[in-house]
């Protein structure tokens, strides 16, 4: 198996993990060195390779965090379906406006009313590094995705 062919299994296999699972806890790492954690919406948006997207303000403290400690750690978890996802990745602030138009959807509207004319409105990229799961269908035993 190709490493392209590989690496699309295992992007398959991490949006079948997350699918319908809403939120997601995002994890950055303050100037003490401290982690703080925060709910985020997620709305499916992983790309074909790999990285996931949220939409934040621009001026607000986890980006401030993101911009000093660029590591993160990315949280799904879904009690009812013992499945349990735990991502290791980099971040990074991204004010493309195509790129927040393309992603937008009305949902977003709870937390940003004036839509994309919110202002300060940004994407915060997370370039995934490792995948650690844990579900039903393995027992709960913990398994990796890495490389991706």
């Amino acid at each position: 198996m190709t490493i392209s062919q590989e690496h699309n299994q295992q992007v398959k296999q991490l949006q079948e993990l997350i699918k319908g699972i809403d939120y997601a806890m995002l994890s950055t790492v303050d100037d003490d060195g401290s982690l703080h954690s925060r709910p985020m919406y997620f709305n499916s948006d992983i790309d074909a390779d790999g990285t996931l997207w949220f939409f934040t303000s621009a001026s607000s403290h986890k980006v401030f965090e993101i911009e000093h400690h660029q590591q993160v750690n990315v949280n799904f978890s879904s009690s009812t379906q013992q499945r349990f996802i735990s991502i290791s990745g980099i971040a990074e602030l991204v004010k493309d406006r195509q790129k927040i138009q393309e992603r937008w959807q009305p949902e977003l509207e709870t937390w940003f009313p004036q839509g994309l004319d919110e202002p300060n409105i940004a994407l915060l990229k997370v370039n995934i590094k490792k995948v650690d799961y844990w579900d039903d269908k393995s027992n709960c035993h913990a398994k990796t995705i890495s490389g991706l």
